[in-house]
């Protein structure tokens, strides 16, 4: 397929990238700082700002699907969707984030006291982003990471949820950047989550 992502540079984004190159996607790489995308062979680097409209439009015009890992407090969601609409590119996958996520019938993760207040800004910003995908026309999908969301590695063995975070036999909800990776492009090619917010975890 023809892939734009948008946030290659990111620690997420580069892991995301070179799944998609493992998979022989063809990849259009889109950064703030081109300087910052991992040198993967195959992926046509350009530099992109995300807020800007008509630039991501013109960006992403002709892709099969838009993948986007951008941070949620510098990324005006209205800005990328709007974008991708005016692009006719209907397939748009987001790297969401754990803390929209339901630990208990009608409380978030990000509600519980002990949820890092310097993390909070990011994950209103993701509900925010979230409820502007749910009015807009395209066919998105949002894959929210477990609670530990870091480098480590591609195992392939990891488990699908929906709108609970997911916690082990032994207490922990994490996911690698890595096998992250795999599920994200797992629904780009199978898709199982169109207009729906789901999750990966072990």
């Amino acid at each position: 397929m023809k892939v734009a992502l948008i946030g290659a540079g990111g620690t997420a984004g580069s892991r995301i990238l070179k799944e998609l190159i493992r998979r022989e996607h063809c990849v259009l790489a889109l950064a703030r700082t081109p300087s910052k995308v991992d040198a993967c062979y195959g992926a046509l680097v350009r530099q992109l700002n995300a807020n800007d409209v008509l630039a991501v439009s013109e960006a992403v015009r002709g892709q099969d699907a838009v993948i986007s890992a951008t941070t949620f407090t510098q990324t005006n969601p209205r800005n990328l969707i709007d974008g991708i609409t005016a692009a006719d590119v209907m397939r748009y996958i987001v790297v969401g984030g754990a803390g929209s996520l339901e630990t208990s019938p009608g409380l978030r993760e990000m509600d519980d006291p002990r949820f890092p207040t310097s993390v909070t800004p990011e994950a209103e910003a993701g509900c925010r982003f979230l409820e502007q995908l749910r009015r807009s026309e395209l066919d998105w999908s949002f894959l929210c990471p477990s609670r530990f969301f870091e480098p480590g590695e591609r195992t392939g063995k990891f488990r699908l949820g929906k709108d609970n975070l997911l916690i082990s036999e032994t207490g922990r909800s994490a996911i690698s950047m890595e096998d992250y990776a795999i599920a994200l492009i797992d629904e780009l090619e199978r898709p199982k989550h169109v207009r729906q917010r789901f999750t990966v975890g072990y």
